[in-house]
């Protein structure tokens, strides 16, 4: 029995919408965008949110528009993907490195002890769509000690007066933070809508705007909206109507923005996400924890408690008391029952990019110790319980065969 890792949910009301961009003539950034905008900006329960290409590029339009660059630094965790990083280095700023949480999440009392003078930003990450303590984190950030220290350049900075917290959400569409929606809990948020993602749009990203007063929203995604569109005064789309054919640049901007051939996909999943998507996953999400619970190798991820309800996009089980090269050798006997698994994350430092750089594993040993036993399981809508029980089987039989449990 053959079973992909995370396969895209396409329905016949996914194909429908996509026709209906094909047949509308136009299938680049347009009126589906702008409603994928909308329905994300209802779903967050926020003011503004900019589709764009992809989450990297999100991260990188946001790093811009803070003004961080050349000399500047960005905290991150090391237990993320090269996304998170490469954003920061692409804007010409340090990514600083720090380690998580048993729970996979950075850490914050780790981002206080990374914090200099030349700290712009923090980019937290919701692994596995699990969010991460953001009331800790702004505490953080808006610390007398920490705010003193501060350094801002340029105006946002200055406006701002603290580090910015800038949520990478790539896995978190859907999840709960005391009572509130991911996407309204930091000053920026970026989702990822790629194809491995809950909801997707093939290629894509969403950026969420919450900033506080005094700074105006509106004002901000026009401003963004401007540069992800090469700093061109009307989007082809305008361009298109009659008369409609002049135009400016006036910012030397980018190529960033999502087409509506792409948008459709995520529209029309949008529109059922919480009753079906997100419900269905969480059937897979629950299915596993109720079996896995059972066996003492098993460490259930945390997914659920009094503050915090996650978005159900990772399954990762972490198996104990295993080595990594254990934990590679489960993997191959999964792998020959056809059951397609993944690892999240193999660490930053641990990549030849970064350890280039001279980062090291060795300083960030719960990133690695969580990476060293841990296996993401598929979990996706299409599962059904019949296929969730033979995941089971052959993921108990792996570890039995492996380390006799």
């Amino acid at each position: 029995m053959k079973i992909p890792f995370s396969p895209p949910f396409i329905d016949d009301d996914v194909k429908a919408e996509v026709m209906s961009a094909l047949e509308s003539g136009w299938i680049t950034t347009g009126p589906k965008v702008k409603a994928l905008e909308q329905e994300t900006v209802k779903y967050a329960g926020i003011e503004q949110a900019l589709c764009v290409n992809s989450a990297t590029s999100g991260l990188m339009l946001v790093l811009h528009w803070l003004g961080i660059g050349k000399g500047d630094e960005v905290i991150i965790p090391a237990y993320t993907y090269c996304a998170t990083a490469l954003a920061v280095m692409h804007v010409g700023a340090t990514p600083i490195m720090v380690d998580v949480k048993d729970d996979f999440n950075i850490d914050p009392e780790k981002v206080r002890a990374a914090i200099t003078n030349k700290t712009k930003a923090v980019i937290p990450v919701d692994f596995a769509g699990w969010p991460c303590d953001y009331d800790t984190l702004f505490t953080v950030v808006n610390d007398k000690e920490v705010t003193s220290i501060f350094n801002p350049k340029g105006d946002k900075q200055e406006k701002l007066a603290r580090i910015a917290i800038v949520s990478d959400a790539a896995h978190s569409f859907g999840a709960v933070y005391k009572n509130k929606k991911t996407g309204s809990l930091a000053d920026f948020t970026v989702f990822s809508y790629h194809a491995v993602k809950n909801l997707t749009t093939a290629e894509g990203g969403a950026i969420c705007i919450t900033l506080p007063l005094p700074f105006d929203n509106a004002e901000v995604y026009r401003t963004l909206r401007l540069w992800c569109l090469n700093g061109q005064t009307k989007d082809a789309f305008s361009k298109s109507q009659v008369g409609g054919w002049r135009y400016d640049v006036v910012y030397a901007g980018f190529k960033m923005n999502m087409p509506d051939v792409c948008a459709a996909i995520g529209l029309a999943q949008i529109r059922k996400y919480t009753t079906s998507i997100l419900a269905e996953r969480k059937r897979v999400f629950e299915y596993f924890s109720s079996e896995f619970s059972k066996n003492t190798w098993a460490e259930i991820a945390p997914f659920n408690d009094d503050v915090s309800c996650c978005s159900y996009h990772l399954y990762p089980l972490r198996i104990r008391g295993v080595r990594e090269e254990q934990r590679d050798q489960i993997i191959e006997k999964i792998s020959l029952a056809e059951v397609a698994v993944n690892v999240h994350f193999i660490p930053l430092p641990m990549l030849t990019v970064f350890r280039e750089l001279h980062y090291n594993i060795q300083h960030y040993p719960v990133s690695y110790q969580n990476y060293s036993c841990e296996i993401s399981l598929p979990i996706y809508p299409q599962l059904d319980n019949k296929l969730c029980e033979h995941i089971v089987k052959v993921v108990r039989d792996a570890v039995k065969e492996t380390i006799g449990q």
